[in-house]
């Protein structure tokens, strides 16, 4: 890696939610200023929204992380779910083993749980992150466990996370007791020229750069050129521009550079990129990035013949994802960069301790596809290498923990026999044979979750 060229401690623009990392623009700080605000008003209900990337995320680990310790707090990562499923979902986060319970008994439970925890000084407080998937049914939920009180307070308070679909759902004629309910809301935009800057510069003061120069002056105005202010595809852009720099064995990254990655990642300029669309009614891919950059690189030689363009939304590839010798998932790959890990917030969720919160992402362009590891704690591995970047060919298998990813280029079954013509689409019961190559050598694993800490996730059951 290249932390040894650059005289860095750490990485500094890994795509997980580091709280150290944390770049408070003056809008961060006060969408944090509002999160602390839950803590001090008994009545506190906070609505924070932005882009995917915005720091949504990073923030919410970094205000935990400073939360007092009479504040019991439960935190909903996973918001598909029932209305019964995110009761259960609450208590499980206040210590209960709620299944077995019908709907009442569990709105009771939690009910009563709040009342005793005021009634013993303690303040509850419920985080819900990615609530722009929340059903109505469940808004409704979390609108009635609002209004829980003593004869003096209420006794929830509550953070709700998402991107900008949030606000259209709020807004609703039907959630208007909802919104009464809500003190403070705020939408975080994309940070500025000049805070783009600051915010590379901060990562790298944080990852033990001190007063070097990393990136060279006029690399900044590039950056956010193809970022557009977004934290997530800053890191993204900056990361790959450190490893262009450290193949050419320099120490410093030049604007040269960052037209490489730029390059390499296939992206156009910010501005030019398309809007978020819905996703196609049954076939919108699990790891699909609204927004996904076109495939055409810039700085294409003029008069060159033009590389042919494939329909929009096109599917590039597929991704299986398997483990015991089934496969239990697969993925459509379309241009643009799909993030597998084990927590919710990922493109693509593997319900693994084997698996890092942000274990590898798998960037697609019209031509090319490759899986990078994103320092996890067990790698990637092809044919029995670790590696840390691999471009992927029609029938590769990739071992990431206990389970394999074997890719199927879309591409070249179009144009001949493939690998795919062996491994068919999963079949409604979501059954499909995993990849022949049953040996292979399996690296020592490490397990991601601290000892004596509640698993947030499970391994995943056999399909039935």
């Amino acid at each position: 890696m290249y932390l040894e060229p650059f005289k860095l401690k750490e990485l500094p623009f890994r795509l997980s939610p580091d709280p150290q990392f944390l770049y408070l623009s003056k809008q961060h700080a006060r969408a944090k200023a509002y999160m602390e605000s839950t803590i001090w008003f008994t009545d506190g209900f906070v609505v924070i929204t932005g882009e995917i990337g915005s720091g949504k995320t990073t923030l919410i680990e970094s205000f935990l992380k400073e939360v007092p310790a009479d504040v019991v707090v439960a935190q909903i990562n996973q918001t598909q779910v029932s209305a019964i499923d995110f009761l259960q979902a609450v208590l499980v986060q206040f210590g209960f083993s709620p299944f077995k319970m019908r709907k009442a008994e569990l709105i009771s439970t939690v009910n009563n749980f709040l009342v005793e925890q005021y009634a013993a000084g303690r303040k509850v407080l419920l985080i819900v992150d990615e609530a722009q998937n929340l059903t109505m049914r469940v808004l409704e939920e979390i609108r009635l466990l609002s209004g829980v009180e003593t004869t003096k307070d209420k006794v929830l308070r509550i953070i709700l996370a998402g991107q900008p679909e949030l606000n259209d759902k709020l807004d609703a004629p039907e959630l208007a007791q909802l919104m009464q309910r809500v003190r403070l809301r705020f939408h975080l935009h994309t940070l500025s020229e000049v805070e783009t800057r600051s915010y590379i510069q901060h990562r790298l003061d944080v990852a033990g750069a001190g007063d070097r120069e990393i990136f060279a002056a006029d690399t900044f105005a590039e950056v956010f050129r193809y970022c557009g202010g977004v934290p997530r595809l800053i890191n993204t852009l900056c990361d790959t521009a450190m490893m262009a720099a450290y193949t050419s064995d320099r120490s410093t990254v030049t604007r040269a550079d960052i037209i490489s990655a730029v390059r390499e990642l296939q992206w156009v300029e910010y501005s030019a990129r398309p809007q978020p669309q819905p996703p196609e009614a049954g076939g919108a891919a699990p790891g699909a990035v609204p927004g996904a950059a076109p495939g055409a690189a810039p700085g294409a030689a003029p008069g060159a013949a033009p590389a042919a363009t494939p329909e929009p939304g096109a599917a590039m590839g597929r991704l299986l994802v398997a483990t015991d010798g089934r496969t239990v998932q697969e993925i459509t790959l379309r241009i643009g960069r799909v993030i597998i890990g084990r927590i919710p917030d990922n493109d693509v969720q593997i319900d693994s301790r084997f698996i890092s919160r942000h274990h590898c992402q798998v960037i697609t362009t019209a031509h090319s596809c490759v899986i990078e590891d994103l320092n996890s704690t067990n790698g990637i591995y092809v044919k029995s290498n670790r590696v840390r970047r691999h471009h992927l060919n029609d029938g590769d298998v990739v071992l990431i923990g206990k389970h394999e990813l074997i890719y199927v280029d879309e591409r070249a079954a179009r144009g001949r026999g493939s690998f795919s013509e062996t491994v068919p689409h999963l079949d409604a019961e979501g059954e499909a044979p995993a990849h022949p190559s049953a040996q292979r050598t399996v690296p020592t694993l490490q397990p991601t979750s601290k000892a004596g800490q509640v698993p947030t996730v499970q391994e995943p059951a056999p399909l039935k």
